[in-house]
């Protein structure tokens, strides 16, 4: 952002620390307007033509500027993807403690990545992991949607949950 000296246009369109317009003004001009009220010239709309500058406190929009981004920050959610690892011969029991997890993750907001890996020959049986996902999406539906379709990958096959939106 230009400030003051920093400003290389001939002539600027002027906005006083009000947001009143004060039309065209020369960039001299308009520097010496910011200077009796003991404020910054901002250019704010370079791209215009002409360009747009704003008499204002800058070192204070810098300060609120910055206070808007930590705000920001603050507020945001990381998204964190847990993987729950299955296998096509899976026995009930295993599979309602990996169930169980998938759900607390998805719970507390995280995505859940279901992947079966096949070992020898089970990978010509792809229709076995395939039930397995599906049964495993299905107990998940509560909490979760698909968010991405069992696909193969090399001898994996894999499924991608996504937490409910509470709304």
């Amino acid at each position: 952002m230009y400030v003051n000296e920093g400003i290389r246009a001939r002539e600027v369109r002027l906005i006083d620390h009000n947001g009143d317009q004060l039309g065209v003004k020369s960039r001299n001009e308009a520097l010496d307007i910011a200077a009796r009220v003991n404020l910054d010239l901002v250019l704010v709309a370079p791209q215009a033509k002409p360009p747009v500058a704003r008499i204002m406190d800058y070192g204070k929009f810098k300060f609120e500027q910055q206070k808007k981004d930590r705000e920001i920050r603050k507020n945001q959610k990381v998204i964190v993807m847990k993987e729950v690892r299955l296998s096509p011969t899976i026995d009930e029991h295993d599979f309602q403690t990996k169930l169980r997890n998938a759900i607390k993750f998805l719970s507390k907001g995280d995505k859940v990545k279901a992947s079966i890996r096949f070992k020898g020959r089970a990978i010509t049986h792809k229709e076995i992991g395939q039930r397995v996902l599906d049964r495993f999406a299905e107990e998940c539906a509560e909490v979760g949607t698909v968010e991405t379709k069992p696909k193969m990958e090399g001898r994996s096959m894999f499924l991608v949950l996504q937490p409910k939106n509470e709304k």
